[in-house]
């Protein structure tokens, strides 16, 4: 017999889908440079600088220098915190425990990470060496670490495990050089005064953890509270993403190997009898009491970094990335001579293909040359080259700094190059990578 479709079953069946954040930045990305290039751009701007008026207990909360932020505005400088801040949270967990917890371990994605840093910012600058073209120089630095793990993932269990391991650790280094500089070159004049109030919770934020205070609410007000600090002291606010997350606690109050013991001693008074009817179920207040300490319990043997992360991923993933991307990437096509874009456009491009390939294989391979440190087993030479093209799919983080660099009413012509140069950059880097990379694999499933 045939089902009828209701809309509440429709929405279940799309909420069941759950598709990759990767395609959802990809088709922002479409829907913004398609729209971008019709008659509905001047809609599209018009939404882009909306304003964004938000006041709790009289205070604005999306305002900067006395003005009302703007949709854009709010993306890259609020939403974009939060992403910075699952960002922190990534590199964290893998400055404790990941592959970046040891020496050993570290040395060879960092070296890496240099190599895939330094040498596309020395092609962008072969091309573009002149204000205001030069103030973009950190644009090609980036690894879209979603996007290049995608393309990896996509080739299946072909992949072995140690080119995936490399490819993320270089990504978190790389995105450890990406924020510093976002600090060093990208915050404007510097007010000491909120500043130091914002340095001071970071502090505050060290000492709860240390106190061993897992309630997430007072890291979260502090964390806004930092948030608004850093925006209002000149230093720009993702930093204090970044900054609140690595001042989190990574410890437990409940140890994962007591776990099961206790909850068995918590259950083991929990009784059974209930009064039920028709459905319906009441509970005694002991019953509800024994399960709120069972909840508690189960909560404090994840720490706040962890609880966190699985926490805002999905809001970062799913929405956030593919509201930046739509805000961010479109770029209007028409008007570009042939010397603009043997400009900025090619110097970008250059700078994430090949530059990222050159800088990563060629800093690894003299590692390895130096016995510096030694390639992990599964990752040869063959392949490092087709994996470092990888690296070279710059995109989210690329954009978010050039977004940055040519962030004036005068340099929207540039930022729109910029904008093409990290296109072909990216597409460029994720077709050669994906099809070099899957000829040096085996042919069947088995990862080698």
């Amino acid at each position: 017999m045939a089902t009828t479709t209701t809309p509440k079953t429709l929405v279940q069946r799309l909420l069941r889908l759950r598709p990759s954040p990767t395609i959802l930045l990809f088709i922002a990305t479409i829907a913004a440079v398609i729209i971008a290039n019709t008659g509905a751009s001047d809609l599209y701007n018009a939404f882009l600088n909306f304003p964004v008026y938000v006041s709790v207990g009289g205070i604005e909360l999306f305002a900067h220098s006395g003005h009302t932020m703007t949709v854009s505005q709010v993306v890259n400088d609020a939403l974009m915190a939060i992403f910075f801040f699952l960002v922190g949270l990534e590199i964290k967990q893998e400055l404790l425990v990941g592959e970046l917890s040891s020496p050993k371990k570290a040395l060879l994605p960092i070296i890496a990470a240099f190599g895939g840093m330094i040498v596309p910012v020395l092609f962008f600058f072969a091309i573009c060496h002149q204000q205001p073209e030069s103030m973009g120089a950190a644009i090609p630095m980036a690894t879209d670490i979603a996007f290049a793990l995608a393309v990896l993932a996509s080739l299946g269990e072909r992949v072995p495990k140690s080119l995936r391991v490399f490819l993320a650790a270089l990504a978190v280094v790389d995105d450890i050089g990406g924020i510093i500089v976002i600090a060093i070159f990208y915050s404007t004049h510097v007010s000491w005064l909120p500043l130091g109030i914002g340095i001071a919770l970071l502090g505050l934020i060290l000492l709860l953890g240390r106190a061993r205070i897992h309630t997430l609410e007072p890291y979260l007000i502090i964390g806004v509270a930092v948030w608004a600090l850093f925006l209002h002291s000149g230093i720009h606010p993702t930093i204090a993403g970044v900054l609140t997350a690595l001042c989190l606690p990574a410890g437990t109050k409940v140890h994962i190997g007591r776990l099961s013991e206790c909850l068995s001693e918590q259950t083991s008074h929990l009784s059974t009898k209930a009064v039920e009817s028709n459905g319906a179920l009441v509970l005694s207040h002991e019953q509800l009491e024994s399960i709120q300490k069972i909840r508690t319990t189960a909560a404090r043997a994840i720490s706040p970094v962890q609880t966190l992360e699985h926490a805002i991923a999905p809001f970062v993933n799913y929405f956030i990335l593919p509201l930046f991307a739509f805000v961010n990437a479109g770029v209007a096509f028409g008007g570009f001579s042939s010397e603009a874009l043997l400009g900025l456009p090619a110097a970008i491009f250059l700078g994430l293909f090949p530059g990222k390939a050159i800088g990563i294989s060629l800093f690894t391979w003299l590692a390895v040359k130096l016995r510096m440190c030694s390639l992990p087993e599964g990752l040869t030479v063959h392949r490092l080259l087709p994996l470092s093209v990888l690296g070279g799919i710059g995109f989210t983080v690329s954009l978010f700094i050039a977004n940055l660099s040519y962030d004036a009413p005068n340099l929207v012509s540039l930022l729109n190059e910029a904008k093409l140069g990290i296109f072909a950059g990216t597409i460029a880097s994720g077709l050669i990578g994906y099809f070099w990379l899957r000829s040096t694999l085996p042919k069947d499933d088995a990862a080698a």
